[in-house]
């Protein structure tokens, strides 16, 4: 995943406009016509609300949704329904987050504590607006970490709902791998946990992967159940370059292909390599096609590991690796990759990003990717790329001026043609960014068999369509 700090569609969030302290004075968070009592047995904050207005409530704990609880009931009899929006850290890509004119939007950030590690067991549980920094920085002296990285500080309660991955998904997988537990608030204010602590179960129904990824429409995620990995003995990382992409993504294909251990394997174009070597002050690179490794491992596995892929590399035309073995080194090697989204940016004074999403099998990766650069060149765009080649999700990253509706039509273009090649490839519309209101279209193209289903499901647990709604398809 792309790091940044919102989204195109984030910025359209309803905020609110005055805000004032619950048992100070007496505002009414309900229709004001309605009979019920104020609330002030808690010290949280939120706004008057109406029918009309955006409001915007604050929770700090999972049970203050017990008031919460008498928001949305109010709500479910009047037929003024009332949207509710979950809001944590708004680094998610698709405009997840967008509130609704007429909802409330319930901000998390105050729901950011780690409630117990376990390091005996690798686990640990938190609210859902800890960062994953947060958590590691936490987390720092207990010899345990989190490994999901999508290069954005999330929030983990975010991270659960749109199924995120990231740099390190080819050895430690995915947020469902790591989730074995939610808390969650239904739509009717019900309180429900999920799975547990046990590394496998087979009791019932997964409710648990039932609310990973479902991006906030059929619930609020508030606690999460997380696995830990122990921190690596070594760890080493390294940068190859090659003056073909192609042989870049190849080389990338053939490690995985041959099963190296490997933690990390991202790649960086041309174009993005020649941009992120003066914005970062990079050194002792080339703007050429780069691929980033990392090896997690004790010091003689990782020397062999380290030989295979110095082997493919040199067998597709790559440079000498240049090492990396402390954190300093490590971190600054690496800041291509961090600050990439950030170097697109600056590109265009006032400009805006759009970020592609494609996730395709091992064995299409270098097809798609020569595809990808070929198509972007055609349309006359920019196309910097960045990629887990690891696990066969890319993004192309193109800098647009907001005020040139030409340049956005020419991207839409490229972003169609981009998700046609990937269902002809036996791949998916999106690797990790999820779906929210940019890609709904493309949901029908890809799951248009089980739409019915997915309406189905959430028309049983959210039958007025207040969680979040108009996010991943629209309820007709």
């Amino acid at each position: 995943m792309i790091g940044l700090p919102t989204t195109q569609a984030d910025d359209q969030i309803s905020t609110a406009t005055s805000i004032s302290h619950l048992g100070t004075q007496q505002n009414w968070i309900c229709n004001p016509d309605c009979d019920s009592e104020p609330i002030d047995e808690y010290d949280w904050y939120v706004t008057v609300l109406n029918p009309y207005d955006t409001g915007q409530v604050f929770i700090e704990n999972t049970g203050q949704f017990s008031s919460v609880r008498l928001i949305v009931s109010i709500y479910q009899g009047n037929e003024n329904k009332v949207p509710v929006v979950p809001f944590g850290t708004g680094t998610s890509l698709e405009g997840h987050a967008v509130g609704n004119d007429k909802g409330i939007t319930i901000s998390l950030e105050k729901m950011n504590k780690v409630l117990v590690v376990n390091t005996e067991d690798f686990d640990c549980r938190v609210q859902a607006c800890v960062t994953r920094e947060q958590l590691n920085e936490y987390l720092r002296e207990d010899g345990v970490f989190f490994p999901i990285d999508p290069g954005a500080n999330a929030a983990i309660g975010g991270m659960a709902s749109t199924s995120a991955s990231g740099t390190m998904a080819v050895k430690y997988g995915t947020m469902k791998s790591v989730i074995t537990g939610l808390t969650v608030i239904l739509p009717n204010g019900d309180i429900i946990n999920t799975g547990g602590r046990a590394k496998k179960t087979s009791a019932g129904y997964n409710l648990t992967n039932l609310f990973i990824g479902s991006e906030g429409t059929l619930g609020i995620i508030t606690e999460v159940q997380l696995r830990l990995s122990p921190i690596p003995e070594n760890i080493i990382s390294a940068v190859c370059q090659f003056q073909e992409l192609e042989n870049a993504v190849k080389t990338a294909q053939e490690v995985i292909q041959y099963g190296v251990a490997i933690a990390r394997i991202e790649m960086l174009n041309k174009d993005q390599m020649d941009i992120s070597i003066n914005y970062s002050k990079l050194e002792d690179v080339k703007p050429l096609p780069t691929l980033f490794f990392e090896f997690h491992g004790d010091e003689i596995s990782n020397k062999e590991q380290i030989k295979i892929v110095n082997e493919l590399s040199k067998n597709n035309g790559g440079s000498d690796f240049k090492w990396a073995d402390t954190l300093e080194k490590r971190n600054k090697m690496w800041r291509a990759r961090w600050d990439a989204w950030y170097s697109v940016k600056a590109l265009i004074n006032n400009g805006r990003v759009y970020t592609t999403d494609i996730c395709v099998p091992i064995s299409k990766i270098t097809e798609c990717v020569k595809f990808a650069e070929t198509e972007v060149k055609k349309l006359g765009l920019r196309g910097p790329m960045v990629g887990h080649l690891g696990d066969g999700n890319f993004h192309v990253m193109l800098p647009y001026d907001p005020s040139k509706k030409d340049a956005y039509e020419k991207i839409k273009k490229f972003n169609d043609i981009l998700i046609k090649k990937s269902l002809e490839s036996e791949g998916t519309i999106t690797g990790e960014h999820g779906i929210g209101l940019h890609k709904k279209k493309y949901l029908l193209e890809q799951h248009a068999d089980n739409l019915p289903l997915m309406k189905s499901i959430k028309r049983t647990i959210d039958p007025n369509n207040i969680m979040n709604p108009g996010k991943i398809f629209d309820l007709n």
